[in-house]
C-alpha cells in the first residue's frame, strides 16, 4: 500500500476501508434518486439503465481519483445539475434527452480545456482564505440542513419556510442515530459515523420500516446500457444552447471548488496559503467527471461534499475513494440491497459531518469587514439557496463590489474579478 503513503498521511488500511464504506453510505441515496430525476425527462422504461449508468459513472471516477489525486474524494452524478437537466433543459426548452448529454459532455470538454491551461487551478489560488474557509462552513451549514431534512427533523412550512418536523418513527429513528452517533464521537470511538448508520438501521428495520426486497441480487441485460454513448452532440452545438453550457460550466465548476475546499480544509490538506497540494489531479479526473456522465446519460458526475463523511472516520488518501468506487461498482449487482438503508439512517452522519465542517469559523477574520461580510454571505447563502455555487458567487461579487467602492481594487485579484462579473451575467440569465 505503498503507492497510497498510508504512514505518510498517517493512517491504517483498516481506517481507509472504514472511511470508504462510510461515504459510500452517505452517497447512496444517489442510485436511486438520480435515476428517478432524469426518469421525469427521459421516461421510467429507462430507470434501470439509468441507475446502471449511475453506479458505474460514480464507480469509475471514484476510483481514477483515488489512484491519481490520492485524495479520500468520492464522485457522483450531481444533485442539482441532474435537476436542470431534467427539468429546465429536456422538459423545459423541449430538448432531446441525447443533445443534453451532448451539453455535459461538452461542458466537461470546456472545463478539461480550463484545467490543461491551468486557468482552473488560478482561479481557485485567486480565492482570499477566508472566503475558502467560509466557503466550507457554508457547506457544512448545507450538509447539515440535508440531514435534518432527510431525518424529517426540519420540513418545509409555508409561512416560515422551513419548520421542525413533528415527532414520527422516520424523525425518531434519525434523532436516535444523532444521540448514538455523537456518544460515540465523544467517546472517540473509531467508525462512529458507520456505526451509527448501522444501528439506524437496524432500528428502522426493527420498527418494520425497512422493505425487505424478494431478491438481494439483480442481474444485468443489455437493454441495461441503453443510455451509453448515445449522447448527441452535434445537436448540442446548437446556437440557441450556448447560453446552457455557460450555465453547467458555470455550476459545475464552483460546485467541485466548494467541495473541495471544504473537504481539504477539513482533513488538513491545505497549506498556509489556503492552497491544496496536487489540484491539478483533483480538478483533472472531476472534469473528466462531466465527459463520463455525458457519454454514460447519467448526467454530470462531480466531485461529492459527502466525502466529508469518509474524512470524518480518518480517511486521508485515495484508497478512500478507490473502496467507495468499488462499492459502487458492485451496487450495480446489488441496488435492492443498497436500498434497504433509509435517507434517514444516513442523516445523523451528515449532521454531524457538517458539524465537522464549520470548525473553520474560527480562523476567519472577522475585523476585516471588506472581507468577513462577503465571508458571510457566503456562509449563509449557501444553505439559503439550497447551492454551492450560487452562494460561492454571492461572496466572489459581494467581495469585488466592496474593495472597489472602498478604494482597495489593488487587492483584487484580476482571475476573481472576472469569475465575478461572470457570476453576475449567470444570476441576470439564468
Amino acid at each position: 500500500m505503498d503507492f497510497f503513503k498510508l504512514k505518510e498521511n498517517r493512517t491504517t488500511v483498516g481506517r481507509e476501508i472504514t472511511a470508504g464504506l462510510v461515504t459510500f453510505m452517505a452517497m447512496a441515496y444517489i442510485i436511486f434518486v438520480n435515476p428517478k430525476i432524469l426518469a421525469a425527462a427521459m421516461g421510467d422504461d429507462l430507470i434501470p439503465a439509468l441507475a446502471v449508468a449511475t453506479c458505474i459513472g460514480a464507480g469509475v471516477l471514484s476510483i481514477l481519483m483515488g489512484l491519481v489525486g490520492n485524495y479520500p474524494l468520492a464522485l457522483a452524478s450531481g444533485m442539482g445539475l441532474n435537476a436542470f437537466l431534467a427539468y429546465g433543459v429536456v422538459l423545459g426548452m423541449k430538448v432531446p434527452w441525447q443533445a443534453a448529454m451532448g451539453i455535459v459532455f461538452l461542458e466537461g470538454a470546456i472545463i478539461t480545456v480550463l484545467v490543461m491551461t491551468n486557468i482552473r487551478e488560478g482561479v481557485m489560488n485567486a480565492i482570499p482564505l477566508d472566503l475558502k474557509r467560509g466557503i466550507g462552513v457554508g457547506i457544512g451549514l448545507l450538509i447539515a440542513l440535508i440531514g435534518l431534512q432527510n431525518g424529517k427533523l426540519v420540513v418545509g412550512d409555508p409561512a416560515t419556510m422551513i419548520a421542525f418536523g413533528k415527532l414520527g418513527p422516520e424523525s425518531l429513528v434519525a434523532a436516535f442515530g444523532l444521540v448514538l452517533t455523537a456518544v460515540l464521537m465523544v467517546k472517540k470511538i473509531r467508525g462512529a459515523l458507520l456505526i451509527g448508520i448501522l444501528l439506524s438501521t437496524a432500528a428502522a428495520a426493527g420498527a418494520g420500516l425497512v422493505h425487505f426486497p424478494s431478491t438481494l441480487v439483480s442481474g444485468l441485460k443489455p437493454e441495461h446500457f441503453k443510455t451509453f454513448f448515445a449522447l448527441d452532440i452535434a445537436g448540442a452545438l446548437r446556437l440557441g444552447l450556448l447560453g446552457t453550457i455557460f450555465a453547467f460550466l458555470i455550476t459545475d465548476f464552483f460546485d467541485t471548488m466548494g467541495s473541495v475546499v471544504a473537504v481539504g480544509e477539513q482533513a488538513g490538506f491545505m497549506d498556509a496559503e489556503g492552497r491544496v497540494p496536487r489540484l491539478k489531479r483533483i480538478l483533472l479526473v472531476d472534469s473528466l467527471g462531466a465527459l463520463c456522465g455525458g457519454l454514460f446519460g447519467c448526467s454530470s458526475v462531480t466531485t461529492y461534499v459527502e466525502s466529508a463523511a469518509g474524512v470524518g472516520e480518518g480517511g486521508r488518501t485515495g484508497l478512500t475513494s478507490v473502496v467507495t468506487g468499488l462499492l459502487f461498482l458492485l451496487a450495480v449487482f446489488f441496488t435492492p440491497l443498497v436500498a434497504i438503508v433509509p435517507a434517514y439512517a444516513t442523516a445523523p452522519a451528515l449532521v454531524l459531518v457538517g458539524f465537522m465542517l464549520i470548525a473553520g469559523v474560527r480562523s476567519i477574520r472577522w475585523d476585516n469587514v471588506a472581507t468577513a461580510l462577503p465571508v458571510f454571505l457566503t456562509m449563509v447563502m449557501i444553505p439559503f439557496s439550497f447551492s454551492i455555487s450560487r452562494g460561492i458567487g454571492c461572496g466572489f461579487i459581494s467581495y469585488v463590489l466592496l474593495k472597489l467602492l472602498a478604494g482597495k481594487w489593488r487587492e483584487i485579484h484580476p482571475l476573481l474579478a472576472v469569475v465575478s462579473l461572470l457570476f453576475a451575467v449567470d444570476f441576470a440569465l439564468f
